[in-house]
């Protein structure tokens, strides 16, 4: 190799005076350039014009130098062991970009762990560097190799099942059965998946993370909770009494479901009749992270509903509110606000009954005609419009105050009207208001300056939000 650079030497200092500086230029500006871009090829072109050129300008300069690379000058086989494992490293990295770098989401390239391309790395380097020395050095290495065999053996065998453990989480890795924020049932152990790594999957159950071997997941199956895309189910089971109604109690538990503000919207709760007054309900909802709150939002709703429609949820069909007691004084505080008498008292006695509800349910639903009004005790309701998937309130009604007015009017509610706290009401049936304002027809005018004032609180809230009224959708 010597004799060809000795033959012509003159020329072969004249390139690289002149050679590598430009070349270094040029490699500079094309550097800067890909580093403005983000493009991975800056780190190869970086370890080029870095490393990779000065060290063999360097190796050339020695053997203009010494004259012949060959003659056991020391020096000259460092340098070119130097050179050599730079252009392993280059060529390590240029393969490394153009496979990896700029793989498409979901590919095979994509889905590859790390960990198995440092491996793949590591191999090449010791194969390239055995390679290297038995070229430079005129090294043995095959007896190395060798030895390095006997000793994988030997060290495979003391360590077979850590390795096993290792390689299955490997495994795990490139298949990618469930990704960061996946819930996972695994039979035992049921969360969501908050950590990965080579030897174990963390997660979180709520009440600790749980640690989980690879080899224990690759080894048995486990169900993706997260996975297809789309709703996952969250399922109750209740009972009630067997002198409930069972079509009646499915509908109330569908309706139900369907008002919580977490269901999935494209699809419908639905519910089964099991037998022995015993039910299930399946609720759609986003992820399985919100069938906790979900569940327990609907179970403390079906309480309240229960109790309204004189259902025995668990077999208990009691309500403190039923009282004789309790309508009473509800009718007292109702007097001053409907001008009854003592004929009138008596008559919404026998026709209007105590509601209670929880927090967050629909009390009246828009796009229907009430056949009552309500008037509030204690609590507070807020009216909504849906635009899109979004509720926007619109307005709100507090204590004493009547809700549902449009039964008067025959008019279709616009809003939805939802407890805000702890509700508590005076449901009066339309015919007995009805029969009110024939006696005091003074209350028919009260109550529809009640419903303009909260139809113009309604249209002024939506003119601020800067929603033209088309745009509202009630919910």
């Amino acid at each position: 190799m010597g004799g060809l650079f000795q033959q012509g030497w003159t020329w072969w200092l004249i390139a690289l005076a002149v050679g590598v500086p430009v070349l270094l230029v040029g490699l500079t500006e094309l550097l800067g350039a890909l580093r403005r871009r983000g493009n991975p090829m800056a780190k190869p072109v970086a370890l080029l014009r870095n490393a990779v050129i000065p060290a063999g300008a360097l190796f050339a300069l020695l053997v203009f130098a010494i004259g012949q690379k060959d003659d056991g000058y020391v020096w000259v086989r460092v340098v070119a062991t130097i050179f050599g494992f730079l252009l392993i490293l280059l060529v390590l990295s240029a393969f490394n970009v153009v496979l990896f770098a700029n793989a498409e989401e979901g590919s095979w390239r994509r889905r590859v762990p790390s960990i198995f391309v440092e491996i793949a790395r590591l191999v090449l380097v010791v194969v390239g560097l055995a390679m290297l020395f038995s070229w430079v050095w005129d090294a043995d290495v095959g007896g190395l190799f060798t030895a390095l065999g006997v000793t994988s053996i030997v060290i495979g065998l003391a360590l077979q099942n850590a390795a096993g453990g290792v390689v299955s989480g490997l495994l795990l890795l490139f298949e990618q059965p469930f990704k960061i924020g996946d819930w996972l049932d695994t039979g035992g152990v049921k969360g969501r998946v908050v950590g990965v790594n080579w030897r174990a999957v963390h997660i979180d159950t709520g009440s600790g993370i749980q640690i989980v071997p690879n080899s224990t997941l690759s080894g048995a199956s486990f169900t993706n909770l997260s996975e297809p895309a789309g709703p996952y189910y969250a399922t109750a089971s209740m009972s009630f009494s067997t002198d409930d109604p069972p079509q009646e109690v499915m509908a109330l538990l569908v309706q139900l479901a369907d008002g919580l503000p977490m269901r999935w919207r494209e699809e419908r709760a639905t519910a089964e009749y099991a037998g022995s007054a015993k039910y299930t309900v399946s609720i759609p909802i986003a992820a399985p992270a919100e069938a906790s709150g979900a569940l327990s939002l609907y179970l403390s709703w079906l309480w309240y509903a229960a109790r309204r429609r004189g259902f025995a949820l668990d077999g208990d069909g009691t309500d403190p509110i039923a009282e004789p007691a309790m309508l009473d004084a509800a009718i007292q505080e109702a007097a001053p606000v409907l001008h009854l008498d003592e004929e009138g008292r008596e008559l919404v006695r026998g026709g209007a009954q105590l509601q209670r509800y929880g927090i967050g349910e629909v009390v009246l639903p828009a796009g229907i005609v009430p056949n009552e009004v309500r008037l509030i005790l204690s609590g507070r309701v807020v009216m909504q419009f849906e635009t899109g998937d979004a509720r926007v309130p619109v307005g709100e009604a507090g204590a004493r105050e009547l809700i549902g007015q449009t039964a008067l009017t025959r008019e279709r509610t616009t809003v939805t009207i939802s407890a805000a706290e702890v509700l508590t009401v005076l449901r009066i049936p339309l015919v007995v208001i009805d029969e009110l304002i024939r006696v005091h027809p003074r209350l028919a005018a009260e109550i529809g300056e009640s419903l303009e004032l909260k139809r113009a609180a309604a249209a002024e809230a939506i003119a601020a939000l800067g929603l033209p009224r088309g745009e509202i959708r009630p919910r």
